[in-house]
């Protein structure tokens, strides 16, 4: 293992592995560690009692955070609808087309951070695939980016939507703000994500749902959340 940097030795120095935290002392104890000069990314991180494997055991989903991301957020539509494209240009969509984008895209372009598209486009948006798939980029329903409602999904995408979706090893990484924010808007973010997470819980999973939680930000150690406390009943 490498040697660890000052910085990190610092931080180390004040987060106690061994604790068990509420959600919000954690996000106050984040905020009082050693901090390089940029604002950093908060994240949550479970790991959940699910089964991977099993296909209905699948936990993914979208949200929009109540105190937003602290990033701005390039929103690109593809609808095929003429009072669509207007509901998103009048949403603050960043691009708005059909095949123009289509096409572009096609040629490599990805230069946005969500795609939303509405149903009647699929048909032409499905085979991008290749392009949109490696990138976390391509439109789905269950992430709320397949919709005729395009206004509120541009306004949510805007605002500060997050998706996300168990990996192979029951883990869930969701970033939840900047370090800037006030401890109790990022315990509100927090809140709003478990909630999330406890709504995608899989009917079939059984026996306790969250295993773990941790709060870091990019350039910090992760600092240990008793899951007991993250909700009041499963």
């Amino acid at each position: 293992m490498g040697k660890k940097s000052k910085l990190y030795r610092a931080q180390m120095e004040k987060v106690d592995r061994s604790v068990l935290m509420t959600l919000l002392d954690a996000m106050k104890l984040l905020k009082e560690l050693p901090q390089p000069k940029f604002d950093q990314t908060v994240e949550l991180s479970f790991r959940l009692g699910v089964d991977p494997k099993q296909t209905d055991q699948t936990v993914r989903g979208a949200l929009p955070l109540p105190k937003g991301t602290g990033k701005s957020v390039a929103v690109c539509v593809i609808t095929d609808n003429a009072d669509l494209q207007k509901a998103a240009t009048d949403a603050g969509a960043d691009f708005v087309g059909f095949e123009d984008i289509i096409e572009k895209v096609k040629g490599g372009w990805v230069d946005f951070d969500v795609l939303i598209a509405s149903p009647s486009a699929m048909p032409k948006v499905r085979p991008l695939g290749r392009q949109l798939g490696p990138k976390g980029l391509m439109p789905n329903p269950k992430t709320g980016t397949v919709t005729d409602a395009i206004g509120k999904a541009v306004g949510e995408a805007k605002a500060g939507r997050v998706e996300f979706r168990a990996d192979k090893g029951a883990c869930v990484q969701i970033p939840i703000g900047k370090l800037s924010f006030k401890a109790e808007d990022l315990e509100e973010n927090g809140k709003a994500v478990i909630a999330a997470l406890v709504k995608a819980k899989p009917a079939s999973a059984k026996g306790a749902y969250f295993l773990s939680c941790t709060v870091s930000a990019t350039m910090t150690p992760g600092i240990k959340v008793d899951p007991r406390t993250l909700v009041t009943k499963e």
